[in-house]
């Protein structure tokens, strides 16, 4: 063969390789072909896998999904720059989870069987010939659940993730917030499984899928709802559906926003996976994204550039967490009017916790039953106020699932207005801010209250109310009385020791007896919000959302000042602009940093002052301690506690107080203090009473 007939045959076998090479043009058709997978213990999984032009082994973005889709695109409804999938650099394996779609077996909502196929799948798709190897996995609720609860098992060729909204706790985020059962979004949840595994049951017998299997997975879909009321308490059923210590080391792309009704949830997997690479995005979920921005679609896809195509897009070095914060509202925040703040870390660095008492002074700025206000120092004396526990109108009250609902109930403006609620709700609001706010983080709600039966419902709203009173909800915080105790090891505290994002304990309930008060810790879902200049925060206290399975109706008797300080911590970005906004003397001590090493003075005891309310006695005290009860009894009205620290370790620590009067009122006083050990009394930094 002559040299230039073979260098022109080199050059064609060269050509053809490059072409080979490269990803299919852009434009050419999507090809896309079903496969079945059989799991370890029989059940047929349905999956498609798609690709631009043709199958050529290209890194695979894979999903879960439990909506019975036949393509990766189907999932979205982003903008047109986005094109319904990534990128034509890779394939798309979507696989419809077991019980749903055209799989058999039983959807567990992402429970163990559900874990183990993620985990089974991913290692036989890394080897498939559609596959060179590099998997990312992405998410949107469900499928993130999927993703997020499987991440204990070994998830093979998987670089990084992309997940879109989602729970690490599937009880505290979505289902049971504050142990009540969130019925509403469970509901939905149930119904658009069913029905589309219904709808899916034609095309079923038409492929030759058995009428036996689908009726099993209908009736195993009911079977787990039943199931899912049968389990109020957060025991091993729930457990198996929480996210769980990490066995892989990819980096999460996470994104939620702070009107989502999984808020919670990437914030806390967020927590759990910073270590290895992962970043927050709370740019927008299931309630859309803002005016004028393009949502998570354009950083999820620089996510999979750079770590499953190598691109050097410098991803990794941006913010490590990237917020939409609205400007008074969340319809403001969907119109774009927004504020963004990026930080290195959640909460965010330099969040300080305001002390914000409940107080009887009036406002005269609201319709409710009471018009209170917040004050940064507790009342002198104790007062009680008291509001019906009835349904609320939910598109006002639970403003995370009223988001999901979409644009068409901001059409009535009253219908996502608190104003509304006023008349059967008790009231504490501030004075206008002389200057912006932003109040960004976990807050919580420390709050004294005795009903009138023995299972009620705790549910506090923060509103921005606007200077032309129109108040809009901006963040909620749901606690079942069943349930008063937390976990002190897994709140968030903050440089005082202060509690600011309980963990509460849904292990078992501890119904109240009638009328007995007790101390309740309501966590409020992260808060995101800009507080203009001229605008007011307001808390609601009011009758557990609609959206809820609803406990008896009754009173809720709360009680605020002297011996029962009832508090909001509030979480505020820049305490300079807070004080600023606030004037001299409302920046509480505990919103400071602690110093390093707090002063001591000598001693071996320290003693707590508590007091009985007018007309009554303490007849008996309980101080804890360390996990050590002390038992006081026969009181006198005012009651001096000498706490002996004689060989207590060096570090920080709580005491608290319990208190039962002769009329069977219990008062409780909480504060923190740092030993210096050696038996040292140590100087007291913060604390309630």
């Amino acid at each position: 063969m002559s040299s230039p007939i073979r260098f022109a045959l080199l050059c064609v076998v060269a050509l053809a390789l490059l072409l080979a090479s490269l990803p299919a043009a852009a434009g050419a058709a999507t090809v896309t072909q079903p496969l079945t997978f059989t799991t370890s213990d029989g059940a047929q999984l349905r999956a498609y896998v798609s690709g631009e032009g043709d199958l050529r082994a290209r890194p695979l973005v894979v999903e879960f999904s439990p909506y019975a889709e036949t393509s990766f695109a189907q999932q979205f409804a982003g903008p047109a720059s986005f094109g319904g999938s990534f990128s034509a650099a890779y394939n798309y394996l979507i696989v419809n989870q077991r019980g749903t779609g055209l799989s058999t077996g039983v959807w567990g909502a992402e429970g163990p069987h559900d874990q183990r196929d993620v985990a089974d799948v991913l290692a036989w798709a890394c080897h498939q010939p559609w596959s060179d190897g590099h998997i990312g996995l992405y998410g949107f609720s469900a499928s993130a659940i999927a993703v997020y609860n499987s991440l204990h098992l070994p998830l093979a060729c998987v670089d990084a993730a992309s997940l879109m909204a989602g729970t690490a706790d599937l009880y505290r985020d979505l289902l049971y917030p504050g142990g009540i059962s969130n019925i509403g979004p469970g509901a939905v949840v149930g119904l658009t499984v069913g029905g589309l595994l219904l709808g899916s049951a034609p095309s079923g017998v038409q492929q030759g899928e058995s009428p036996v299997s689908q009726l099993q997975a209908g009736i195993g879909l009911a079977t787990l709802s039943a199931e899912i009321l049968a389990h109020p308490t957060e025991d091993s059923f729930w457990d198996a559906r929480t996210q769980r210590p990490d066995v892989n080391r990819f980096p999460v792309l996470a994104d939620t926003s702070f009107y989502d009704p999984e808020a919670r949830g990437p914030f806390e997997s967020f927590k759990l996976l910073r270590s290895r690479g992962s970043h927050l995005l709370v740019f927008g979920a299931h309630d859309g994204y803002p005016a004028g921005t393009e949502g998570p679609f354009p950083e999820f896809q620089r996510w999979f550039d750079h770590y499953l195509l190598g691109k050097g897009n410098g991803v990794e070095r941006d913010p490590v967490v990237q917020t939409f914060v609205g400007n008074g509202s969340r319809e403001a925040l969907l119109s774009g009017s927004l504020t963004r703040i990026n930080a290195s870390d959640w909460p965010l660095p330099g969040t300080r916790w305001q002390r914000l008492y409940l107080s009887p002074a009036r406002a005269a700025s609201a319709n409710s039953l009471n018009d209170g206000t917040l004050s940064a120092s507790v009342p002198a004396s104790r007062s009680v106020e008291a509001y019906p526990t009835l349904p609320s109108l939910p598109t006002a009250t639970d403003p995370h699932t009223t988001a999901a609902l979409g644009a068409g109930v901001d059409v009535v403006p009253a219908l996502t207005q608190m104003n509304v609620v006023d008349p059967l709700s008790l009231t504490y609001t501030l004075a206008p801010f002389s200057h912006a706010v932003d109040v960004v983080g976990p807050a919580s709600l420390d709050v004294f209250v005795a009903a009138t039966t023995p299972l009620s419902d705790l549910h506090a709203v923060l509103a921005d109310v606007w200077p032309n009173g129109s108040a809009f909800p901006v963040g909620q915080g749901r606690l079942r009385t069943s349930y008063p105790k937390i976990v002190a090891s897994r709140s968030l505290t903050d440089s005082s020791g202060e509690v600011v994002q309980p963990y509460g304990d849904y292990s078992a309930t501890a119904p109240a007896i009638p009328g007995q008060t007790r101390e309740y810790h309501v966590e409020f879902w992260p808060i995101g919000n800009h507080f203009a200049a001229g605008h007011r925060l307001r808390l609601y206290l009011v009758g557990s959302s609609g959206f809820m399975l609803p406990g008896p109706p009754g009173l809720n008797l709360v009680s605020a000042g002297g011996v029962t300080p009832s508090r909001l911590l509030l979480p505020v970005t820049a305490l300079s602009a807070w004080c600023a906004a606030r004037g001299p003397g409302s920046c509480t001590a505990g919103s400071r940093p602690r110093a390093a090493s707090p002063a001591c003075v000598r001693g071996h005891a320290l003693t707590i002052h508590l007091r009985a309310p007018r007309g009554q006695r303490i007849v008996a005290i309980t101080v804890t301690l360390r996990g050590r009860r002390i038992v006081l009894h026969h009181i006198r009205r005012a009651a001096i506690v000498r706490v002996r620290l004689t060989r207590l370790p060096r570090g920080s620590f709580r005491v608290r107080i319990d208190g039962v009067t002769n009329r069977g009122e219990r008062i409780r006083l909480t504060r923190s203090y740092h030993s210096c050990g050696s038996g040292q009394r140590t100087r007291r930094p913060g604390g309630r009473g």
